[in-house]
């Protein structure tokens, strides 16, 4: 495996070494003490694991071809019904996942407001300083330290993890229980604690975690046995299950099950079928239906301080939806707007999560302590920043309190005199939900000063900036609507009265052109945003925003999760080739010598080949007498080896013994456990005479494994191993009269750092 000094020093041309610096820079994850720079190695919540890759093939060999000609109508109606099942159960837990969170930050957050200001009130500010910021110092610490001590996986957003699973790249523990349980309250606790974070994010890592934990195929440790739940024990069902999962997230942190789907299908998705569109839409209608019932069952107050900013629904109805010309320039100006706030607030990102890097490598409590900088930061802003801020008359004729004294009106009082509020106070010291509400009002019933939205767009932008990737579960969905909704409105201000659109209205295309430019969505981002608003008329403007802005952005960067995927270090596979890739043909990139095994090969090598190696995989070979001439007979996994060797089903001469092995072992001894409890080398028990002994390993090997021919090209190879969900793929020679296969192609050969190490003349950027 290369390392960056062996490229460095070795003969290279002078171009050459330029282009594989620079493109492992871009790539580098973030750690910088590591002496492996791979991908075979990736940062996870600012942890090194060892990566693996998950098995969607479906490995056709003796035991699943016997177990599926012995299964009956019965078990086949089993496990349609299970599926239907297990997505229902994803969508009623996450469902209530999302009320328990709503719940949770809603009276937490409210409590904290309502005593704050009810000090202020009282002109005791220095209380209630020490209490706003105390508090959300306290929400911060436990935050920090339940990432920091149990689950680091948990910290940030959580899609980009969900991202790569989906694409088939299983890294350490990023949907185990102890990661949904930190996911949960961490983000509660991060987001009532007032950061500029949102829990969209987590929600869709959230659901992810219930479906993996559903989908574990029942559990032997706590007597779960159910004989149903075996036929889950793949990577092919559980990666369905976690798509209905994120989709499931979706919806329930924007009560918008279509854009759940579309955001599962256009972001999180590699791999889609029709059948798995159903179960999606399935699976997120039960969630709306459980937020639905929630929320009228809240209505009559039993929930505390839970009200219509708990569940986001923001209603902009009430403002007219026709634009003129004019209006249509502006939109594109605010497009261009966020395709270029959007591509800096990438950039800035990756800068601010390296240099939080070299912080988080140092341990736990300097992650805390950078968590309790931050908590301070931003309290001290949110309540110093309305100090600055003129106060305004209230406005005649409201129906609304003014100034208002709970903690989710429009008009905050904060210093100011009676009969008067603070503007700037009101969307600052508010909750996230509430603050974007105040943003997509209609002008008519509430107006901003250019001062307090220019000032809010500036602290939200740079403490979002700030805020994603410190060890919290945070979501980057709230802070780039409060953003773009800040500046929308700003612009439709400046409009004032040239325009025919309401500032409402501009906030709306605001936030959708901020999202495009740093998301880079369209189809899902648009009708999410349209379910949050209820306003079908700005479907037009919300497309075109969101074209403009992604495309603008594009010339630029990456979009942020693509952007985060390279920086953990995750092995993505992209839906296209890199270019270079045309100029290589598959056997430039396999890694030599190659290990194969006979088809009835002798225990001794066998148990001494999984201790000296790594590999997942091994061909496996015939050879006379069992066949006329060597021949590839398939390929065989390491786990299948390691539960055959288990068994023991051994002979002492070198014949076929497959019948015995069948009749020995069913098609669920090979089924792959639940998360980390798979059977390991170390497990085995062989004894020195067994050794000797040999056993025949046709009835395990999948004799169908997925092939190509030496000379294809690496580009067309990359597309066919990316769209077949595949973890191995053969390469096998062009000419007769050699050895059957030249070697096998994994996800770690078509990583850039691979092939520029082995091709450092070529120009990546060609």
């Amino acid at each position: 495996m290369e390392n960056r000094n062996d490229i460095e020093e070795g003969k290279m041309e002078r171009k050459g070494v330029e282009s594989v610096k620079e493109t492992m820079m871009l790539r580098q994850p973030l750690l910088q003490k590591r002496s492996n720079i791979t991908s075979q190695i990736a940062l996870v919540g600012a942890k090194v694991y060892p990566i693996e890759s998950l098995d969607y093939e479906i490995v056709e060999n003796d035991l699943f071809k016997e177990d599926w000609r012995s299964r009956k109508r019965i078990q086949i109606f089993q496990y349609v019904v299970l599926k239907w099942t297990l997505a229902l159960c994803i969508g009623l837990g996450t469902g209530f996942v999302g009320v328990l969170n709503n719940l949770a930050v809603e009276n937490i957050a409210g409590f904290k407001l309502l005593y704050t200001s009810n000090l202020m009130l009282e002109e005791k500010y220095y209380q209630a300083f020490v209490l706003y910021a105390g508090t959300n110092l306290v929400l911060a610490i436990i935050a920090a330290a339940l990432c920091a001590y149990i689950a680091p996986a948990a910290a940030g957003s959580g899609i980009p993890e969900v991202k790569a699973y989906l694409n088939g790249v299983d890294a350490h523990s990023i949907l185990a229980p102890s990661t949904l349980f930190v996911k949960i309250f961490g983000s509660i606790c991060g987001v009532a604690g007032g950061f500029v974070v949102g829990k969209e994010g987590p929600m869709v890592h959230t659901g992810a975690c219930i479906a993996n934990l559903l989908g574990q195929g029942g559990s032997r440790k706590y007597g779960l046995t159910w004989k149903w739940l075996r036929f889950f024990k793949n990577d092919r069902d559980r990666r369905d299950l976690i798509t209905c999962g994120a989709a499931a997230g979706v919806a329930a942190a924007f009560r918008a099950p279509v854009g759940g789907v579309l955001f599962a299908l256009e972001e999180a998705a590699s791999w889609w079928r029709s059948a798995l569109l159903w179960r999606t839409f399935f699976a997120t209608a039960v969630v709306a239906v459980v937020l639905r019932a929630c929320m009228e069952f809240c209505r009559s107050g039993r929930c505390g301080l839970f009200g219509e900013g708990g569940l986001i629904m923001f209603d902009v109805n009430s403002a007219a939806a026709s634009y003129t010309t004019p209006d249509l320039l502006a939109i594109i100006f605010i497009g261009i707007l966020g395709g270029l706030f959007g591509s800096l607030y990438n950039y800035l990102v990756d800068k601010v999560l390296r240099t939080y890097s070299i912080i988080n490598e140092r341990g736990r409590p300097f992650k805390i302590l950078l968590v309790m900088g931050i908590s301070l930061l931003t309290s001290c802003c949110t309540y110093g920043l309305p100090w600055f801020a003129k106060c305004n008359p209230c406005p005649v004729g409201v129906q609304e309190e003014c100034p208002t004294t709970g903690r989710s009106g429009n008009y905050k009082n904060f210093h100011c005199p009676p009969g008067h509020y603070s503007d700037l106070a009101s969307i600052l010291l508010n909750t996230n939900d509430d603050s974007i509400r105040n943003l997509l009002t209609p002008g008519v019933v509430r107006d901003f000063e250019l001062s307090t939205l220019s000032v809010f767009f500036v602290f939200v932008y740079c403490l979002g900036i700030i805020t994603y990737g410190i060890a919290i579960p945070s979501g980057l969905f709230i802070p780039v609507i409060l953003a773009g909704a800040s500046y929308g409105r700003l612009v439709g201000t400046f409009l004032g009265t040239i325009s025919s659109l309401d500032v409402g209205l501009f906030a709306l295309v605001g936030a959708a052109s901020f999202l495009g430019g740093t998301m880079r969505m369209t189809v899902s981002l648009c009708v999410i945003l349209l379910e949050l608003t209820n306003d079908l008329l700005m479907l037009p403007l919300v497309m075109l925003v969101l074209l403009i802005s992604k495309t603008v952005a594009d010339c630029f960067n990456i979009g942020v999760y693509d952007q985060m995927l390279k920086m953990k270090g995750l092995p993505f596979m992209e839906a296209h080739a890199e270019p270079y890739m045309r100029n290589l043909v598959a056997r430039d990139v396999v890694s030599a010598p190659l290990i194969t095994f006979s088809g009835v090969e002798k225990v001794g090598t066998i148990w001494q080949t999984l201790n000296m190696t790594r590999h997942h995989a091994f061909p496996v070979i015939d050879e006379p007498p069992f066949s006329d001439a060597p021949e590839l007979c398939g390929l065989v996994l390491r786990s299948h080896l390691l539960v055959l060797l288990k068994g023991k089903k051994f002979t002492k001469n070198r014949v076929l013994s497959g019948i015995e092995t069948l009749r020995s072992f069913n098609a669920f001894d090979f089924a792959k456990p639940g998360s980390g409890k798979g059977l390991k080398l170390e497990d085995l028990d062989i004894k020195d005479e067994e050794m000797e002994m040999y056993v025949d390993l046709h009835p395990i090997t999948n004799t169908s494994p997925y092939t190509v021919v030496e000379t294809m090209s690496l580009a067309k190879a990359a597309v066919l191993f990316r769209e077949l969900g595949l973890r191995h793929l053969c390469v096998v020679p062009k000419t007769p009269g050699r050895p059957p296969v030249v070697g096998i192609l994994t996800r770690h050969d078509f990583m850039p750092e691979h092939i520029l190490g082995l091709h450092p003349h070529i120009d990546p950027h060609k």
